[in-house]
């Protein structure tokens, strides 16, 4: 939870803390939790949403949000959701932070779909894996402000018109995922000079 307001204060400071709380026992804790938390950070709005209120107003008003703050009850429905908002599950980084306050906890950065992500019938690398490298360019980034080589060569490849079967659209350039990641890297080596 600290961790988000942190974040959040590097942001537009405001934290969204997702729960159950009208169901679940864990649920309400944690609401109790995240309204304690938000004591110690005056200046990073806080409000509560019922993960189905969230997920509807994920669709309805995306930019209204800036940190998302839940735990593993509701992961699943929002992430595969939040993915879907930019057009593919293979968009998306996640970070699983921890605390700082504890040295051995590890941190995780993976894409928002998990390691390996349900392929389609025929198995030919064609989805984006847009994912893998946003998580490694939140791995390079955290805590902020950091490298944004990766974030840039991926938004100038998009903008140029590159797409993966799984994002594409009429009028862009259909690449396989290999080729996807050589159009990244040549984009990386211009951004990085």
């Amino acid at each position: 939870m600290r961790t988000a307001f942190e974040l959040a204060r590097g942001r537009h400071k405001r934290v969204t803390s997702v729960d159950k709380a009208n169901v679940l026992n864990s649920s309400r804790l944690w609401r109790d939790i995240a309204t304690h938390i938000a004591t110690e950070y005056p200046d990073v709005a806080c409000e509560h949403l019922l993960v189905d209120s969230c997920a509807m107003h994920l669709i309805r008003r995306p930019a209204s949000f800036d940190v998302i703050v839940y735990g593993k009850i509701v992961w699943d429905i929002l992430t595969d959701e939040a993915a879907m908002l930019t057009g593919s599950m293979g968009m998306l980084p996640s970070a699983s932070l921890g605390t700082r306050k504890i040295q051995f906890v590890p941190r995780l950065y993976e894409p928002i779909h998990g390691p390996r992500p349900i392929s389609l019938a025929r198995r030919r690398p064609i989805l984006s894996r847009l994912s893998y490298l946003h998580a490694s360019s939140t791995l390079f980034s955290w805590p902020p402000p950091g490298s944004r080589c990766i974030e840039q060569a991926v938004s100038q490849t998009i903008q140029a018109g590159y797409r993966t079967a799984d994002i594409y659209e009429n009028g862009k350039t259909l690449l396989t995922t290999q080729a996807m990641g050589q159009q990244i890297a040549q984009a990386i080596a211009t951004v990085a000079v």
